[in-house]
């Protein structure tokens, strides 16, 4: 038993030339712990495009020659260092996805016929093998749209509430909050009863959130942002962030304003700044130039790390990560629910100016592959 179908490619050579391209693949039948599914709907996420474009320069973009449509483009030799370890090799794209399971093992077999939700990467395929522990049934008359995005975002939202818990923080700062994840978290952090500082860059984006019901939302474009934030940290007592953008002084004003806020309090005047520990985590690169700390404004006690969603849930074990995932799937439609604005086919993930317009990543834009379509 094989199913023939299409998978893209990303692949880095050694001279810097990045390719995109849909390969004609053959899934073999499944082993007794494994499935094949039908892929109906995967999502275009940035986690996805780190690995989909690297660190190309998008401004060199060609269309390839020949039968199926193909993307070249060149990686700056500045940045190909960061890329080493994928020279040479040709990379399946895609996090995660929905479809039918088409074909089961003997131990997987009352998944067969079902609509599920998987992660697990090689997602923008017309088919995908897969070990049936790596995926989850949809709730009945659930859609694969409404399943394809069940992993990545909504448990990146859960596993922010579940670190600031664990590490003892009452509130919690978010960048880039109008974006499907941000919507997310707000929604988790009212139905939890967590105080959220939203940071956006527009007004437009700054309406999104209110509308489901955030108390909290700055605009970081505003002449006045550095004191409403320092004023949200106070009222909340919030010294947690999660920040999206990576690039740039924003993470570093964040700190700063939580040290002013937790200065307010003080009684007495330290060299050495406030003792209240203050915690940036760096989870996403929507500006690519380099991080910047002004460090001598935070006093003493904080400290900046990076956060990926697959190390957090590995380190709060599988008690935890089923947990989640039970909430993801019992609000699906409700608390996790992804807006897609554009649908598109396999192929046309290839078109030059239909991936100018995901590669922006704008707020309020997010595409959907859906392989049947072409």
């Amino acid at each position: 038993m094989t199913f023939a179908g299409r998978e893209l490619h990303s692949k880095i050579a050694e001279d810097g030339t990045l390719s995109l391209s849909l390969r004609d693949v053959e899934t073999g039948a499944p082993a007794d712990d494994e499935i094949i599914v039908r892929i109906e709907a995967t999502p275009i996420n940035p986690s996805d495009l780190g690995l989909l474009l690297g660190p190309a320069d998008l401004a060199t973009l060609r269309e390839s020659d020949g039968d199926r449509p193909g993307l070249t483009f060149t990686v700056p030799g500045a940045r190909l260092g960061s890329v080493q370890g994928r020279l040479g090799k040709s990379l399946a794209v895609g996090n995660e996805g929905a479809g039918i399971v088409v074909a089961a093992g003997k131990d997987a077999r009352a998944l067969e016929g079902k609509r599920v939700g998987m992660v697990g990467g090689a997602m923008y395929a017309d088919y995908r093998r897969i070990k049936a522990r790596d995926v989850m049934p949809l709730p009945e008359g659930a859609t694969a749209a409404e399943g394809a995005s069940m992993f990545v975002n909504p448990l990146t939202a859960l596993g922010f509430v579940e670190t600031a818990r664990r590490e003892g923080h009452a509130a919690i700062v978010h960048t880039a909050a109008a974006s499907n994840l941000g919507q997310m978290l707000q929604k988790i952090c009212l139905a939890d009863g967590i105080p959220l500082v939203n940071i956006v860059r527009s007004d437009a984006q700054a309406e999104i959130l209110r509308a489901i019901g955030a108390t909290h939302v700055l605009n970081s474009k505003d002449a006045d942002f550095q004191a409403r934030l320092t004023d949200a940290l106070v009222e909340t007592g919030a010294t947690i962030a999660f920040d999206a953008i990576g690039g740039g002084t924003l993470g570093s004003e964040i700190v700063q304003a939580m040290e002013r806020a937790a200065v307010r309090g003080m009684g007495e005047y330290s060299r050495y700044g406030s003792d209240l520990f203050k915690q940036l985590y760096i989870y996403g690169a929507l500006d690519l130039s380099p991080t910047t700390l002004n460090r001598l404004a935070f006093g003493f006690q904080w400290s900046v790390s990076g956060w990926l969603l697959t190390p957090f849930l590995r380190k709060a074990g599988p008690e935890v990560a089923n947990r989640m995932r039970q909430r993801v799937a019992d609000e699906l439609t409700t608390t996790f629910a992804s807006q897609y604005t554009r649908v598109i086919g396999l192929a046309e993930a290839l078109d030059p100016e239909v991936l100018r317009s995901y590669e922006r990543k704008a707020t309020g834009e997010k595409f959907l592959i859906d392989p049947t379509k072409g």
